[in-house]
C-alpha cells in the first residue's frame, strides 16, 4: 500500500508540475579566496515574451554543507510560477568564514540583477530568498551596506526558517568552537558577529519581508525571528510572520512540491512588493 502511494505521489508530481521550463547550469558569477570560480543555476519560463521576477534563493546547511543542485526542483517549481529562479553555490567553512560568504552571495545578487534581462527577467524586481543560514546570508548581503549592494537593488526579502538573523545574541551566550566550524565561520569576535547579524542593519530603508518560521523548529530559530521581528515593527508595522506547522528541514523541502501554497504567497509577495 505505501509503495503504491509512492507511485502515485511521483506521478502526481510529474503531471501537475509539467509546465515547460528553461534551466542554465553551472554559470560563473565570481571567485573565491582561493581563486576558484563560484557557479549558479538558473531556472526560468520558456516563453519569453515578457519581463518576469527573479528570486535569488541561497540555500542553508549550517554555513558548512550544502549544494545549489539540491534544491534543482525548487528552481522548477519557480519557473513554472512564472518567477526566475537563481540558486548560487558560495564557498562552505571551513574554506571561508561567513563575510567570504556574503561577499559570494552579494555578487549573485549583482549578476542576477546585470544579466536579468538575457534571461527575460525584470532587473526592477529582484527578490532574494533563504533557508536557514542561507537567510541570514541573503540578509545580510542586502541590508549590510559593507556589501554594497545599491538601494531599491532589491524588492522584497523571504526568509524561510532563517538562522543567524541575530547571530551576535546567539554567539554571546553559545561561543563559537570547533564544533560545525564555527570558530572559522563566525570567529571570536563579537564585532563581527554583530556585523554578520541583520537585525543590527533594520531601517527605513530596509526592503518589504515575507518571514516563514516553523512551528516545531529549533528554539534559537524562534527567539531569532522573534527578535527580528520586533526590531523590524517600527518600519513595517504591517508585516506578519507565516507560521507553518513543520519543522526546519520541511519548511524548505515544501518547495519541492509544485501545489505547496507557498509559491502562490510568493506571488503575491512579489505583487504587492514590486517596484
Amino acid at each position: 500500500m505505501k509503495f503504491s502511494f509512492s507511485i502515485f505521489l511521483i506521478i502526481g508530481i510529474v503531471l501537475i508540475g509539467c509546465k515547460p521550463t528553461a534551466v542554465y547550469k553551472d554559470i560563473s558569477f565570481t571567485k573565491n579566496n582561493a581563486g576558484k570560480e563560484v557557479k549558479l543555476n538558473i531556472f526560468t519560463p520558456k516563453k519569453t515574451d515578457r519581463k518576469y521576477p527573479v528570486l535569488i534563493f541561497v540555500h542553508g546547511g549550517n554555513w558548512n554543507t550544502g549544494n545549489k543542485n539540491t534544491y534543482n526542483l525548487m528552481g522548477k517549481n519557480f519557473a513554472r510560477k512564472n518567477i526566475i529562479a537563481v540558486i548560487p553555490d558560495y564557498t562552505l567553512s571551513p574554506n571561508a568564514d561567513v563575510d567570504q560568504m556574503t561577499k559570494e552571495v552579494a555578487a549573485a545578487i549583482q549578476f542576477a540583477k546585470e544579466n536579468a534581462q538575457k534571461y527575460s527577467g525584470d532587473s526592477q524586481n529582484i527578490f532574494v530568498s533563504g533557508h536557514s543560514a542561507g537567510g541570514q546570508l541573503a540578509a545580510s548581503a542586502v541590508m549590510n551596506p559593507k556589501y554594497q549592494i545599491p538601494e531599491n537593488t532589491v524588492s522584497g526579502i523571504i526568509l524561510i526558517d532563517a538562522a543567524g538573523i541575530d547571530m551576535k545574541n546567539y554567539l554571546e551566550k553559545n561561543p563559537p568552537t570547533s564544533e560545525s566550524n564555527y570558530d572559522v565561520t563566525w570567529s571570536k569576535d563579537p564585532q563581527k558577529w554583530k556585523e554578520a547579524s541583520p537585525i543590527y542593519f533594520i531601517n527605513e530603508k530596509t526592503p518589504p519581508f515575507l518571514i516563514y518560521v516553523g512551528e516545531k523548529t529549533y528554539p534559537s530559530i524562534k527567539v531569532a525571528n522573534e527578535n527580528f521581528l520586533e526590531a523590524l515593527r517600527p518600519f513595517q508595522p504591517n508585516v506578519k510572520p507565516v507560521f507553518i506547522n513543520k519543522k526546519h528541514i520541511p519548511m524548505v523541502v515544501q518547495y519541492f512540491f509544485p501545489w505547496s501554497k507557498r509559491f502562490d504567497e510568493t506571488l503575491e509577495f512579489i505583487k504587492t512588493s514590486e517596484n
